[in-house]
């Protein structure tokens, strides 16, 4: 099954800074939910600041989904223009796979770390990285089933469609049958006997990399170019449009499923998120266009390059036994020392890593031109 010709959809020259802005923003809102839960005494944990700081604490997972599939179609559609649709979906696939993979190999540090009070039980943890391997080995199999690049973007917004809508089914029709590890992809179940809405299971999470594909086509696509100069207003718009449907559905005089449970299962939800999602693209889309003289900061650029890095390092000093403030135990102006100190710390991580990997490849480069 051969693509149509992929001039319909025009190849990236580079990356783009407003993905990666968006990547970056979305690790400063990991850094401050994971920090403020992990170091807030009992009493501050009262507080509606950590009320509010635990809603923002909603939108990490959706973004890095979300901007896995936005990078999906793009890996796609560098593929397409050399290649056949069926070689995209092998390199989804190979990517979908190593995140899986290095999911795993998160776990068991954190489970070697934790030796003596973790429960090997925690290796097979459905987290948001397990989460992003999977969504990804699924978008490549729906790449591989597709045609063209028209059924595979409109295979994705089914399937995002589909996994919103059947995640209260899911939830409540208990998969009982399959072994716990393997309905926990499914579910969240984990090991409790019921699903835990801290996991991060396929149903409902997987759909925002769905979705992702189908604004990472559009952007790439030849209307989107002809958009370019009003972009910004037109994502914002198909943002609001969303999340207005979503909180309409949620505001009918009825409800489809006889289990309501609107912050975990709620569909209504997923497309209102989903519209918050849209709406930050849009928001960082408007900051990468700010002129240089405005603003020459490139930070969450750079860290959203790195995210998986600074993700990875960041676990440890925070919940791991090498964290830098003690459990349970700041006040509201201790533990956002704390949050300031990880954010500068990652910051110069992924700076680390970047002039890194700028050696490592001017030595390459060095090494191919003959003397």
């Amino acid at each position: 099954m051969n693509a149509p010709s992929p001039a319909r959809v025009p190849a990236a020259s580079s990356r783009l800074p407003q993905l990666d802005w968006m990547r970056g923003l979305a690790c400063v809102l990991m850094f401050q939910t994971h920090c403020y839960d992990a170091w807030l005494s009992p009493a501050a944990r009262q507080s509606s600041f950590f009320m509010y700081s635990q809603l923002l604490g909603t939108l990490p997972a959706p973004l890095f989904l979300f901007l896995a599939g936005v990078s999906a179609a793009m890996m796609a559609n560098k593929v397409i223009t050399k290649a056949t649709i069926n070689m995209a979906a092998k390199t989804i696939l190979r990517r979908g796979a190593e995140i899986w993979a290095l999911a795993m190999l998160f776990r068991l540090q954190e489970y070697l770390i934790a030796w003596h009070w973790a429960p090997w039980t925690d290796l097979l943890r459905m987290d948001v990285l397990n989460c992003i391997g999977v969504s990804l080995i699924l978008i490549g199999l729906a790449c591989r089933f597709s045609a063209s690049w028209p059924r595979f973007v409109a295979l994705s917004g089914t399937a995002a469609l589909a996994i919103s809508c059947a995640t209260p089914l899911i939830w409540t029709h208990r998969m009982t049958w399959l072994p716990w590890f393997v309905e926990s992809y499914f579910d969240g179940v984990h090991t409790q006997g019921k699903p835990l809405p801290w996991l991060f299971p396929i149903f409902p999470w997987a759909a925002f990399a769905f979705a992702g594909v189908v604004v990472g086509y559009f952007i790439l696509s030849e209307a989107g170019r002809r958009l370019q100069p009003i972009m910004v207003p037109v994502t914002a718009i198909s943002g609001l449009a969303i999340a207005g449907i979503g909180y309409g559905l949620d505001h009918l005089p009825f409800q489809l499923y006889p289990a309501y449970d609107f912050w975990h299962t709620s569909p209504n939800f997923f497309l209102i998120r989903l519209g918050v999602v849209i709406i930050i693209l849009a928001a960082c889309d408007a900051r990468c266009r700010l002129p240089a003289l405005l603003s020459k900061s490139k930070a969450l650029i750079l860290m959203g390059q790195h995210s998986l890095l600074v993700y990875w390092v960041h676990v440890e000093f925070v919940y791991g036994r090498v964290h830098i403030l003690p459990r349970r135990a700041e006040g509201i102006l201790g533990a956002t020392a704390g949050l300031l100190i990880i954010t500068v710390a990652m910051l110069l991580l992924a700076y680390a890593q970047a002039k890194w990997e700028m050696r490592r490849k001017q030595q390459l480069r060095a090494r191919t031109v003959p003397a």
